[in-house]
């Protein structure tokens, strides 16, 4: 019995507690990234049947929203994608293309007065911006949970209960897109 109080007792000071909190903190931010994307992703057949009614609208700007929202749901996403790095990387590059496409999607909507002026679509843009910037949070708050908790499991001695004991290591983060440190031309 003092045996068992007194491993306890050391598992509460290698950190064992911190890192299991950081843990659930960590993935309770991702489930939020992935509700996040989940509803621009809900959102994206809406847009896709009100643009299509436009007539000559370039169907090749429409067809690569459809084709990476395709990609995107078509991946395999839960939270065993936070300890494999290749599988993050993937998921992000799927969300990139996906908001891409969507980017892509509203400047060439801009030379259709037609579809700007429909309700419907007014409704879906301010959805989707909306949507946007729900991501982008929720994103900044993961952000937020990794960093903690890399820094729990980087840091001694919890580094030793983490490596050793849990058998855990760093988790990946979200990295800006190629070409995010460009500024986007405007031209008129």
């Amino acid at each position: 019995m003092a045996l068992l109080v007194a491993y306890a007792g050391s598992l509460s000071g290698c950190g064992y507690n911190s890192i299991q909190g950081a843990d659930e903190d960590v993935k309770a931010a991702w489930a939020e990234v992935e509700n996040q994307y989940q509803r621009r992703l809900d959102l994206v057949p809406n847009l896709v049947r009100t643009v299509k009614g436009a007539a000559n609208f370039e169907k090749e700007t429409l067809q690569a929203v459809v084709e990476a929202r395709s990609k995107v749901a078509g991946m395999k996403v839960d939270s065993s994608v936070l300890d494999d790095p290749q599988a993050f990387s993937r998921f992000q590059q799927a969300q990139g293309a996906l908001g891409s496409a969507l980017s892509r999607l509203m400047v060439v909507v801009e030379r259709y007065p037609d579809i700007k002026s429909t309700a419907a679509f007014r409704d879906l843009q301010a959805q989707l911006e909306g949507t946007e910037n729900r991501i982008a949070v929720a994103r900044r708050r993961y952000i937020t949970a990794v960093s903690g908790y890399n820094k729990l499991v980087r840091q001694f001695p919890t580094n030793l209960t983490a490596r050793h004991i849990l058998g855990v290591d760093v988790r990946p983060t979200f990295e800006s897109d190629s070409g995010a440190e460009r500024a986007p031309e405007v031209e008129f």
